[in-house]
C-alpha cells in the first residue's frame, strides 16, 4: 500500500509538470493533481479537499497575503515612476556598454540590485527590457543569453542566499523558526561567493562559444522577429537615481538594521515611496489599485501549491519519503536540503516548495537538534535549486514575454539557476555543519 501510495505522488508530479508545459495555470493544475493523489489513495474526497488541500491554502494565504500586498504595490510604485528603469540606466552606464561580458554583467546586477531592494520578478523583467534590447542589439549579443543574466541576478544569491534579503523566501522560515533575514550570515554568504563565481564563469563561457559559433543578435531569434511591445521604452522624464534607491534602501536597512518585522517594513515602504514618487505618478490610484490587483495571481498560485503539497503530505508515500530521507547518512541538514530542494521541484515554486516544508517539516528537524538559524539559511537555499525546472511559473512567463521559447533558452536558466545552486549548496552545507553542529 505504501509503495502504491508512492507511486501515486509520483504520477502526480508527472501529471503536474505535464499540464504545466503544456500551458495549464498551476491554480487549475494544484487541485487536480491532489484530487487523483486523494481518488488513487482512496482518501475520503471532501473531507480531503477541505481539510487538507484548502487548510494549507488557507494557512499560507493567511501568513503572507499581506506581504505579497505591500510588496506588489511598493513595486507597482517603482514601475510607474520610472525609479526602477532610473536605477537600472545608472548601473548599466556604471557597468559600460563596450564589452560584451560586461554588459551581461550589467543585466545581473541590475537584476540583484532590484531584487534586493524588495521588487518582484514581473517589475524587474519589464525594467530591464527596455535597456538591455538595445544593449544587445548595438552589441551584437544573442538574445538567448540575456536569460542567463537575467536569471542569476535575479532568481539565485539575491533570492535565497544572501542574508538580509528581503526575497519571500528568506521571509517565509522567519514566520515557522522565530530566525531573522539575517540568518547564518556565514552559510549564506559562502553560498553567495560560491553560486557568483560559478555563474560568472558559465555566461563567460557560454558567450565564448556563441562568438565561435557566429551567433549575432540578428542572425538568431531577437525580440524584433517576435514583434513584440513589452520592449517599448517609455521616453517619460525618470525620477533622478539618488531618489530612485531611497526606498529599496529604507526597506532593506529597516528590515535588517532596526529589525523591523517585514509586514510593517513594507507597509513603511509603500508609504516612504508615495511621499518621494507622488509626482511622478500620473494615476495615483490606478497604480494602488493596479499593484494591488498584481498581488492576486503570485499568492494564489503558491497557495494552490501549498495545497498540492499538504495533500501530499497526509498520504503513506509521504511517510515512506519522509524515512527515505531521515536515512540519509550524515548530518539531517542534508536531508532537509534533499528534502525542500524535491518539494520545490515537485510543486515548481521556491516558495510553495518552502511553504510546504515549513508546515510539515520545520518541527521534525527541530526536535532533532537542528539550530533554527541553519535550518533556515539551508531551507532557503534548498529552495532555490529545482524550483526552476521547465515547469515553473516565472520561467514559462519570461520566455513568453522575451519572445524565446524553452529550445531556444532554457538550457542557460538551469545551469544558472538549477546546477548553480546545487553547486553552491555544497561549501554552504559544509559550513553550516561545522559551525552548528
Amino acid at each position: 500500500m505504501e509503495m502504491w501510495s508512492l507511486f501515486t505522488i509520483i504520477a502526480s508530479l508527472a501529471l503536474l509538470i505535464f499540464l504545466a508545459l503544456r500551458g495549464f495555470s498551476i491554480i487549475i493544475i494544484a487541485p487536480i493533481a491532489s484530487l487523483i493523489v486523494i481518488i488513487l489513495n482512496q482518501m475520503p474526497i471532501l473531507d480531503s479537499l477541505q481539510d487538507n488541500y484548502m487548510s494549507g491554502f488557507i494557512n499560507f494565504m493567511k501568513n503572507y497575503y499581506l506581504i505579497f500586498l505591500f510588496a506588489a504595490i511598493f513595486g507597482k510604485f517603482m514601475d510607474d515612476s520610472g525609479a526602477a528603469r532610473a536605477i537600472a540606466e545608472k548601473l548599466l552606464n556604471i557597468m559600460g556598454r563596450h564589452s560584451k561580458f560586461n554588459a551581461l554583467m550589467a543585466v545581473v546586477i541590475i537584476c540583484a540590485f532590484l531584487t534586493l531592494g524588495g521588487i518582484n520578478t514581473y517589475v524587474v523583467i519589464f525594467a530591464i527590457l527596455p535597456i538591455a534590447k538595445p544593449l544587445f542589439k548595438a552589441m551584437n549579443i544573442p538574445w538567448h543569453l540575456f536569460t542567463g543574466a537575467f536569471f542569476f541576478g535575479m532568481a539565485t544569491f539575491t533570492m535565497t542566499m544572501l542574508p538580509g534579503s528581503p526575497s519571500v523566501q528568506n521571509i517565509i522560515p522567519t514566520k515557522y523558526l522565530g530566525t531573522t533575514a539575517t540568518a547564518a550570515p556565514v552559510v549564506g554568504i559562502v553560498a553567495t561567493i560560491t553560486i557568483i563565481l560559478f555563474n560568472c564563469f558559465y555566461l563567460k563561457r557560454q558567450l565564448s562559444k556563441s562568438e565561435a559559433r557566429g551567433e549575432t543578435y540578428e542572425n538568431m531569434k531577437n525580440p524584433e522577429k517576435q514583434d513584440s511591445k513589452a520592449f517599448e521604452a517609455s521616453e517619460r522624464k525618470l525620477p533622478p537615481f539618488i531618489l530612485s534607491i531611497l526606498p529599496p534602501i529604507f526597506l532593506i536597512v529597516t528590515l535588517n538594521v532596526f529589525k523591523v518585522d517585514i509586514l510593517y517594513t513594507l507597509m513603511l515602504t509603500v508609504l516612504v515611496s508615495i511621499i518621494i514618487f507622488w509626482k511622478y505618478i500620473d494615476n495615483k490610484l490606478q497604480a494602488i489599485n493596479v499593484g494591488a490587483t498584481n498581488t492576486v495571481l503570485p499568492i494564489v498560485n503558491t497557495s494552490a501549491d501549498v495545497g498540492y503539497g499538504t495533500v501530499i503530505a497526509a498520504t503513506a508515500g509521504f511517510g515512506v519519503i519522509t524515512e527515505m530521507l531521515a536515512n540519509i547518512p550524515g548530518s539531517p541538514l542534508i536531508s532537509l536540503y534533499v528534502a525542500i530542494a524535491a518539494l520545490a521541484g515537485i510543486t515548481g515554486t521556491a516558495s510553495g516548495g518552502l511553504g510546504i516544508a515549513m508546515e510539515t517539516l520545520a518541527q521534525t528537524y527541530l526536535d532533532l537538534g537542528i539550530d533554527p538559524e541553519a535550518l533556515h539559511r539551508i531551507a532557503t537555499i534548498a529552495s532555490g535549486s529545482l524550483d526552476s525546472l521547465p515547469h515553473n511559473g516565472a520561467v514559462i512567463t519570461v520566455l513568453a514575454v522575451i519572445g524565446l521559447t524553452h529550445k531556444d533558452a532554457y538550457k542557460h536558466i538551469f545551469f544558472v539557476s538549477v546546477i548553480g545552486p546545487l553547486v553552491a549548496a555544497i561549501p554552504a552545507l559544509i559550513a553550516a555543519i561545522l559551525i552548528y553542529s
